[in-house]
């Protein structure tokens, strides 16, 4: 049976423009103090007013992102406006580093530690730079570019607890989010520039991480990219190795890349998908020990709303590239699991945790950690990628 592009397409793009983005439309605009509440339970309501600057970064780049690249609605502008100007006003130190957390009102609440934070926050002003015109907001996504990629090689710092040499290790969440940032500099980074840097991001992950045996990517590795037989040396979390092989190929479609490449991809996404797969419950597990050992992390079996998208947006585009039937067959999968538990029909948006058995184990719809970006901009991805095929089907293996 074909694959229905057009209905996959309709059905994607109308939850994203129908239930989730006007339920962050509604709720998470602070039209008093400026910026985005995140915590927002099921029906909207907010009940901690804090603001994390991922979320602040994240949901500035949804809007701005959406209004580039899907339908220019001066509202969209207007609500990534909105972020950008409450973080210019508070949301950096004196050395122009990211707090993590502010009050409702941009009081800092936890200092700059957390180099991911700076990642979001640049690639949410890159997009409203490229989307606005805005000048500042150009130079505040070069600086803060600039600021990452020195403190790429010790992302945490001076806050960093780890002692000194004793067991280094590097993490696959930095070259991935380099990757993502550097993606999302596109037209504000000199083309050189930013073509050395995706090939250096693409090359560490692919050569580092990846496991040209089993065919997986590792979360942490060596310096020398060996395997360490501790708990963060056999943990493998699917979501990030699915968005990095997604990222690669992203990385790839604009900037050129072989076929091996690709090809190896599409093998991490599948192995990844079916390594995490709950063979008791479905789903997909949140962490998995490489060794089937214990996990320190107590919440490894929780099923994640991102690492579902996640999921469906790298075996989406697998499939897009290379026409491979076990990522279509796994797409369906992930697809039927998905949608059946973590949209909310009654008040909007999506629920983001559930137990390993697939029930709801929070209501909320947002808070430190989830807020306005996973769902759309998985919802964008794979919708781009339906109508790329309903004009232009894969060739099939």
């Amino acid at each position: 049976m074909a694959w229905d592009f057009a209905g996959l397409k309709r059905l994607y793009r109308h939850n994203l423009l129908n239930d989730v983005i006007p339920f962050w439309e509604k709720h998470s605009i602070d039209r008093e103090c400026g910026g985005y509440y995140s915590c927002l339970d099921r029906s909207g309501d907010v009940f901690d007013s804090d603001k994390f600057l991922w979320m602040q970064g994240r949901q500035m780049w949804t809007f701005a992102m959406l209004y580039r690249n899907l339908e220019q609605r001066s509202a969209w502008l207007d609500v990534a406006r909105h972020g950008a100007e409450f973080l210019k006003r508070y949301g950096r130190d004196g050395q122009g580093n990211w707090y993590f957390s502010l009050t409702r009102e941009g009081q800092p609440l936890v200092q700059p530690y957390n180099w991911f934070t700076d990642c979001y926050v640049g690639m949410g002003f890159a997009q409203y730079a490229l989307a606005s015109g805005d000048e500042e907001a150009r130079d505040i996504a070069l600086h803060t570019w600039r600021n990452v990629l020195s403190r790429r090689d010790n992302p945490k710092g001076r806050y960093n607890k780890a002692f000194p040499g004793t067991r280094p290790t590097k993490a696959l969440a930095v070259p991935l989010m380099l990757l993502n940032l550097a993606l999302e500099m596109e037209g504000i980074l000199p083309d050189d520039q930013l073509q050395l840097i995706l090939d250096d991001c693409r090359r560490e992950i692919m050569t580092q991480f990846y496991d040209h045996q089993r065919r997986i990517t590792w979360e942490n590795v060596a310096p020398d990219g060996m395997h360490l037989d501790t708990f963060a040396g056999r943990a493998i979390i699917p979501g990030h190795g699915l968005e990095a092989m997604w990222l690669v190929l992203e990385a790839i479609r604009r900037h050129g890349g072989d076929r091996k490449t690709i090809d190896r991809a599409a093998d991490a996404i599948l192995n990844l998908v079916e390594f995490g797969w709950d063979k008791d419950y479905d789903g997909i597990l949140y962490f998995v020990d490489s060794l089937n050992k214990p996990l320190e992390k107590l919440e490894w079996d929780q099923k994640l709303w991102w690492v579902h998208l996640e999921a469906l947006v790298a075996l989406t585009m697998a499939y897009a590239f290379t026409g491979r039937k076990d990522c279509r067959k796994w797409f369906d999968r992930v697809h039927k699991y998905t949608w059946k538990r973590f949209p909310d029909p009654k008040h909007g948006e999506w629920f983001g945790y559930l137990t390993r058995r697939g029930k709801r184990l929070l209501e909320l719809k947002g808070g430190k950690w989830k807020g306005c970006f996973h769902i759309p901009r998985a919802l964008y991805l794979c919708y781009r990628e339906f109508e790329r095929m309903e004009a232009e089907p894969p060739i099939k293996e």
